[in-house]
């Protein structure tokens, strides 16, 4: 049986995933890959690994600027 941390752990990062590909469809996936990397971040500081939470923090800011430029319209398309 899975402890309750490394289910939220396991939901974070699947839900990173799934709305990483679904990135492209809309502006609100952006937001929603930015809430669960913000999540994923809380749990890589709740189960101790600092450098995961960290870089996953940033990610979150990464993915809130992009969701931001994208509602305004100055999102740059990946090709």
């Amino acid at each position: 049986m899975m402890d309750p941390l490394t289910a939220f752990g396991l939901f974070a990062v699947s839900a990173m995933l799934i709305f990483y590909a679904l990135e492209p469809r809309g502006a609100v996936y952006s937001l929603g890959f930015a809430a669960s990397c913000a999540l994923g971040s809380a749990y890589g500081f709740l189960q101790g690994a600092w450098p995961f939470g960290l870089v996953e923090a940033v990610w979150s800011v990464v993915a809130l600027r992009r969701y931001l430029g994208a509602r305004k319209g100055t999102a740059h398309e990946t090709q």
